[in-house]
């Protein structure tokens, strides 16, 4: 990923999410609304913690395009040629190709982004370079202000066929969208030695992500210190053409009020699972804010394949120990593909005590 090119996401959520992703990374070796998530989460479990980085999983090697990703793109009649998936989904990498059929020499291959719904600060381009068995990022122009919605990403290309002789190369091509649904506009070209510029027809492709869904959560929920739990449910669907290979549901929570801080014994955090009921979730502390979040089962995330649902079941309680200064809290979820945020939701609630019953008449100790 191009450092600095997508902010770092800021604020308590941030790092209590970062710290949650960290925990999956490791685990893999009425109704909320559902907000998209800034582009920068993506980049919450290395930036928002420093200490977070080294509990991360050994990133997986590199593999190379397939045999079909390889293939050339267009006909034989057009001089440059592109394709990509009419659907992008958010989080995983979509192939694309580029394939030049222009004279040898030495040039540069150029793709001009246009986006609608997102930033093209948040999309990612790679290119396979064979002989370093690697992708590697194309370099970047990006747009102007602080929301581009306009960018190109280009790399040099070169051959020694014989300059007179026309020649047919492929280059294989990966992109991603960090970010949001909408929509991706994309011209690809090639610049030769000389200036000319061939360009190839614009492609435009969805950008998507599975559907989620947070119900059972009151708009304004009351939760009483040493009362009962509060039930709400996250329902994951995916809507995209893809199989989703992981996908984890997080969870996070933190209140502060006074001097005092909501800590893991101060939570009671359940998950119901078929065939087994409710189990409690440990709740973890947060190294560097006062915070803390729990993966829901199974640790290592769920494979979620199109038109395929995961649904995940919880209910909180307050325990009767925690601080009274505390009257206001937040939890929420998050449903991760990686180091891609899809969606998050924020639980808001509010602290309180036990009602006190009233003593009954004659019960003050009067004298008969």
């Amino acid at each position: 990923m191009r450092a600095g090119r997508l902010a770092a996401r800021t604020g308590r959520l941030a790092v209590v999410l970062a710290v949650a992703a960290a925990l999956v990374g490791a685990g893999a070796g009425g109704a909320a609304a559902v907000q998209a998530p800034n582009a920068a989460a993506a980049s919450a479990p290395q930036d928002a913690c420093g200490a977070l980085a080294a509990d991360r999983a050994t990133a997986p090697a590199e593999r190379g395009p397939s045999g079909a990703d390889a293939k050339a793109a267009g006909t034989a009649a057009q001089t440059v040629s592109y394709r990509q998936p009419t659907q992008l989904p958010i989080g995983l990498w979509s192939a694309a190709a580029i394939t030049l059929r222009v004279p040898a020499g030495t040039g540069t291959v150029r793709l001009d982004l246009v986006s609608k719904g997102f930033s093209t600060d948040s999309v990612e381009v790679q290119h396979w370079v064979p002989t370093a068995h690697k992708w590697v990022d194309l370099a970047v122009s990006g747009g102007a202000g602080d929301f581009p919605t306009k960018g190109g990403f280009s790399f040099p290309l070169s051959t020694t066929a014989a300059v007179a002789k026309p020649f047919a190369r492929t280059v294989a091509l990966r992109l991603q969208d960090l970010d949001r649904p909408g929509s991706l506009a994309v011209t690809a070209s090639y610049t030769d030695a000389h200036h000319h510029v061939y360009r190839a027809p614009v492609l435009r492709s969805t950008v998507t992500r599975p559907q989620t869904r947070v119900t059972g959560w009151p708009a304004h929920a009351v939760l009483v210190r040493g009362g009962a739990a509060q039930k709400v449910t996250m329902t994951v669907h995916n809507t995209t053409d893809r199989a989703y290979p992981s996908v984890a549901t997080l969870f996070y929570a933190y209140g502060m009020g006074g001097n005092q801080v909501l800590a893991p014994d101060d939570l009671v955090l359940q998950q119901y699972l078929a065939g087994t009921g409710w189990i409690r979730l440990p709740l973890t502390a947060s190294p560097c804010d006062p915070g803390m979040s729990a993966v829901p089962r199974p640790v290592a995330g769920t494979r979620l394949a199109p038109g395929a649902t995961e649904t995940v079941q919880l209910r909180l309680a307050v325990a009767a120990t925690a601080p009274p200064a505390v009257t206001h809290a937040e939890a929420g979820f998050s449903v991760q593909s990686g180091d891609a945020t899809l969606a998050s939701t924020s639980l808001p609630f509010t602290l309180r005590a036990p009602a006190v019953t009233p003593a009954a008449p004659g019960d003050h100790g009067q004298r008969r």
